[in-house]
This record gives C-alpha cells, sequence and structure tokens, in this order.
C-alpha cells in the first residue's frame, strides 16, 4: 500500500512499484576505513536523533525544537548546527528514520508468517522451498497489517511525525531521502497484496469505470512506479491503503478508545473482510481467499 510522505505542504508521493529495495552497496574491501572524525560524526548524529525522538515522544511533532533538543545533550545550537544545517534536515531525518523503522516492523511481521509456514511445511514432510505455498496471501498481508499498526501504537508521536497534521513551514524535499524511505515502504503492502496475481487478472479486476481523465493520468505513471500496476490495480491499492491506515489512524488518535481492550479485534476483523472484499474483485483469487483463510 503507498503510504504517503509525511509532514509535508505538498502532494504526497506516489508509491514504488512491488520491486525488493535496492541492498546497500558493500564496502570495498580496498577502501579505508571509516576516520576518527567521521566515527564521532556518525556517534554524534545518532544521538541528535535519539535526543530528537525523545522530545517528539514527550512533546509530540509540532513540539521540536533544536535549542531543546541541543540543551538535553549538553551541547549549544550552534554546534549542533553542525550536524543539522537547520530544522528542516533534522526533520527530514527523523522522518527517513521513522519510516526505514516502521519497515522494518512491517517487514519482521511478514517474515514471522514466511519461517513459521516454512517451518510448519518442513515439519509435515513437505518442501520449505515456497514458505508461503500454504496461505500465500492473507496471512503475509495480515501480518503486515498488524505489524504497522503494531509500531504505529508503540511509537503513537513518531507516527504522528509521519502521518499526522503538517509541521508548519516544512516541505520533505522532492526525491529526498525521506521520500525514498516512504517509497520503500509502501513495496511491502503492494507486493503482498498482489504478488500472486498476474498482470492480466489485476486487468480485469472488478471495479467500476475508471473515468478517461483518470485512466489517462494512471496510465502516464512512470513505470518504475506505479505505472507497473494496471490502473484498476492502482485504484484498488489506494482503497486498501485507505482502509488499513484508516483503522489504525482512528486508533492511534484515540478515536476507537471506547472498545477498550477489542480494538485488536476490530482491526484484525476489518483487514480480513477488505482482503477478502479485494481479492474477490480480482479473477481466480477465491481459492487463495479460501487457502489463506486463518
Amino acid at each position: 500500500m503507498p503510504v504517503p510522505e509525511r509532514p509535508k505542504t505538498t502532494a504526497p508521493p506516489a508509491p514504488s512499484a512491488p520491486s525488493a529495495p535496492a541492498a546497500p552497496a558493500a564496502r570495498s574491501t580496498s577502501s579505508a576505513p571509516p576516520s576518527l572524525r567521521e566515527r564521532r560524526r556518525a556517534t554524534a548524529v545518532r544521538e541528535i536523533l535519539d535526543a530528537a525522538e525523545l522530545h517528539i515522544t514527550e512533546h509530540g511533532p509540532e513540539g521540536l525544537s533544536l535549542r531543546a533538543v541541543a540543551r538535553s545533550l549538553g551541547m549549544t545550537v550552534q554546534a549542533l548546527y553542525h550536524y543539522f544545517p537547520n530544522r528542516h534536515a533534522l526533520v527530514t531525518m527523523l522522518v527517513t528514520k521513522g519510516y526505514e523503522d516502521l519497515f522494518a516492523a512491517v517487514q519482521a511481521a511478514v517474515d514471522s508468517t514466511a519461517d513459521s509456514t516454512a517451518d510448519s511445511t518442513a515439519g509435515a514432510g513437505g518442501t520449505a522451498a515456497d514458505p508461503v505455498a500454504d496461505r500465500p496471501f492473507v496471512s503475509r498481508l495480515l501480518d503486515a497489517a498488524e505489524g504497522y499498526r503494531g509500531w504505529a501504537i508503540a511509537h503513537p508521536e513518531r507516527f504522528k511525525l509521519l502521518f499526522g497534521t503538517p509541521l508548519r513551514g516544512y516541505a520533505a524535499p522532492a526525491d529526498g531521502a525521506s521520500t525514498v524511505a516512504a517509497r520503500r515502504m509502501s513495496t511491502i503492502f503492494q507486493r503482498e497484496l498482489f504478488g500472486g496475481f498476474s498482470p492480466e487478472q489485476l486487468a480485469a479486476a472488478d471495479m467500476p469505470p475508471l473515468s478517461p481523465q483518470f485512466r489517462a493520468y494512471l496510465d502516464q505513471l512512470p513505470p518504475d512506479g506505479p505505472g507497473v500496476l494496471p490502473p484498476p490495480a492502482i485504484a484498488l491499492l489506494m482503497e486498501a491503503w485507505g482502509r488499513m491506515h484508516g483503522m489504525v489512524v482512528l486508533e492511534v488518535f484515540g478515536h476507537t478508545s471506547f472498545l477498550g481492550d477489542h480494538e485488536a479485534e476490530l482491526f484484525h476483523l476489518a483487514m480480513r473482510n477488505m482482503l477478502a472484499d479485494i481479492h474477490r474483485r480480482i479473477p481466480g483469487s477465491a481459492d487463495v481467499v479460501e487457502a489463506g483463510a486463518v
């Protein structure tokens, strides 16, 4: 599901194609190790980010103050500017790190499903070559959603930094680090929602006709982004994203607190219904939904 990058004052970036994010380039064995100055700088940046995250946790995203962060580290704000030239630079790094941590939580949830299914398949005398052969979509997508919800509940103020009210005067740099991190986050849901379907199946999804203007817009999206999907699938993806993210926002912002300890059950039921509804619209997916029932 595409994850719009926040906080910003412009339209959110489009999601990326459902491909695995590129691994960071390995350091050449012949290259010199980081210098003492580089190591000290990296340590200082980590400490500043940790202090800023703690400040956001205590005061909310809108209360972020460079002066307060610097004071908590026993440094002057002028010294902090040596690492982050302005508040925008620090916010961008915090947003980037937030998306990376959210990505890690969701990926870990998906991996746990794959690992448990592989163990079950191998223990039953089968093969673990395809760890999601028994429940290829439903369990993995549901666990991804649960991982998303779990991180948001554990880090509500950081979640609000990503998806809450845009910080006044801040606009994320176009195609900057935070945008890349947001798109990386979106690849998981796009993959788990549509990974087992062919382009022909997705193109034949049962959707109300899209307006010629909307279809033309979707058709011209770049192939390294959502343009890799047929227009009906893009519309389904955005619908699924809205339903999942909307449920999490309601809970994080306290709008479903009247349900008490039953919020988790409601979320699970809502995600089951959402996924079943979307898969019913894709030809040939009935067996997938039945096999994935949990």
